[in-house]
């Protein structure tokens, strides 16, 4: 009865015209930022959080939640036709949805991705309903050490799920952990890190770090390579759009494993939806009677991975409003937004903000109906969309890239951020560095030195704190389990991550 309780409380707290406008404005500007190669729902989120300062904390959070996962939804599109995903977790989906579109069955395959979207996303919600609460409770028996040991197995997830090897994802934690102490301690006072310039007293911007890292570097990347010449079918009839029944079949056991292993995986700190994709793809190619098939255009091969990122997607709310620890970069984002607005994600969201929490999981729901109906009409505008010379494009993008951070803060300094972050984040990808877990690092750096402070405080500077409780001992034991993992077998998605990425080039 408490789960009927829970929809009813959120569905009453949504049911106005501001939250639903705010909703479709969400959804459909991050399906929109989806489709079109290199910006992806980090920047779009940069670009429209200072939106947020101007409505209640509930009504921005719904709004941010929708481009999130409404950049699921579109970044397929640009992975079929294009052969170029249009957000990381949609690589996966190049290898068999390209092949796809060469064969004349672009339609098919973009019908069946929008409804594995819709379906993984509606097993994370009913996940979202139970386990929330549950995760919840458990945290409020976590003491500063339990904390601080449970952030410390996110950063190391994050670290040993890089594509491109534990020792690099550990690197670039570490990285995002030093850039997080710039600015004023506040225990002390003082200023770290600063190097005597005063627009550092409050530390880096963390707008301004994942517009440059995942919005100019991807901008820059795709001028160099030249990504964005890629030629687009002029047009798709709705007719185009209709599967055989050869492809409902195929699809119905891939779709529910691919949410399923989604949902895990967005459970997990430090995982995200593009990390769901590659294990998605890597287990269906590995239980298929056919995996000669896969990378031919196998139907399988792109609704699995799609059911799964988008079931991380939302899954991935539950570590974040539960716990307070991201379950990746743009749920960092997420978190930053709300305690901008004055709310401390963890285990008492649910209970000082039930508004707020179950109005947006009952969001979930309408925004993914909101996706189901208007994916396929607006495939034309899509195609269009995709027409449009990049050189057009790009200029529009740096502009409201540069009015989004300067909204934040009125700061000029932190417009230079971006183009620095964007000149580091092109240079890490050159040299196969991953900014998610740094900035993951720099959103988690803070609290993990304060509750490491406090468990210290505590326990009158014993270390052995750390050991002593169950929790916390229980936490740093996966963390090593899962590095020692790590370094022994590398993670099995990468092999399919370096593919992907010979395939959209």
């Amino acid at each position: 009865m408490a789960v009927f309780d829970h929809i009813a409380t959120g569905f009453t707290a949504v049911f106005t015209l501001q939250k639903l406008l705010y909703c479709f404005f969400g959804v459909f500007m991050g399906m929109l930022m989806g489709v079109l190669p290199g910006i992806g729902a980090m920047a779009t989120i940069s670009m429209l959080l200072p939106i947020t300062f101007y409505v209640s904390p509930d009504v921005g959070l719904i709004m941010l939640a929708g481009i999130y996962y409404g950049a699921q939804y579109g970044g397929s599109i640009a992975s079929i036709l294009l052969n170029l995903p249009g957000t990381p977790s949609s690589a996966i989906i190049c290898l068999d949805g390209y092949p796809m579109a060469k064969q004349g069955r672009a339609g098919p395959a973009i019908f069946l991705t929008t409804v594995a979207s819709f379906l993984g996303s509606m097993f994370a919600v009913i996940l979202l309903l139970t386990i929330a609460p549950l995760a919840a409770r458990l945290a409020l028996t976590f003491g500063a050490a339990d904390y601080f040991s449970l952030m410390i197995l996110g950063l190391v997830a994050a670290a040993s799920l890089a594509r491109h090897g534990v020792a690099r994802g550990l690197a670039m934690v570490a990285v995002g952990l030093i850039l997080g102490m710039v600015g004023t301690d506040v225990t002390s006072g003082t200023y770290r890190f600063t190097f005597g310039l005063l627009d550092l007293a409050d530390g880096l911007s963390i707008i301004a770090m994942a517009m440059g890292l995942f919005g100019v570097s991807e901008i820059i990347s795709n001028l160099v390579s030249g990504a964005h010449r890629r030629r687009v079918p002029q047009s798709i009839a709705f007719r185009d759009l209709v599967p055989v029944k050869k492809d409902l079949r195929q699809s119905s056991g891939p779709v529910a494993r691919g949410g399923i292993i989604g949902a895990f995986l967005g459970i997990l700190p430090g995982t995200g939806a593009s990390i769901a994709s590659f294990v998605a793809y890597g287990f269906e190619k590995r239980i298929s009677k056919v995996p000669g098939e896969f990378g031919k255009g196998h139907v399988p091969g792109i609704v699995a991975p799609e059911s799964a990122n988008n079931a991380a997607a939302q899954a991935a709310f539950i570590p974040t409003l539960t716990l307070g620890i991201p379950g990746d970069a743009v749920m960092a984002l997420m978190m930053s937004a709300l305690i901008i607005h004055g709310i401390q994600p963890g285990p008492t969201v649910i209970e000082s903000h039930p508004d707020l929490f179950w109005g947006l999981v009952a969001s979930f729901v309408i925004g993914n109906v909101l996706l189901l109906i208007m994916n396929l009409p607006l495939i034309g505008l899509w195609v269009k969309l995709l027409t449009i010379p990049y050189r057009y494009l790009y200029p529009v993008i740096l502009v409201l890239i540069c009015v989004g951070v300067y909204a934040v803060s009125s700061n000029v300094y932190d417009v230079v951020q971006v183009f620095l972050f964007g000149i580091v984040g092109y240079l890490m990808m050159r040299a196969k560095l991953e900014p998610a877990p740094m900035l993951l690092g720099f959103v988690l750096g803070p609290l993990l030195e304060d509750n490491f402070r406090r468990a210290l405080i505590l326990s009158r500077g014993e270390l052995s704190v750390f050991v002593e409780r169950p929790i916390s001992l229980s936490l740093l034991l996966a963390s090593a389990a899962l590095i020692a993992f790590s370094l022994r077998r590398p993670v099995a998605v990468a092999a399919d991550g370096d593919q992907s990425r010979e395939v959209s080039r």
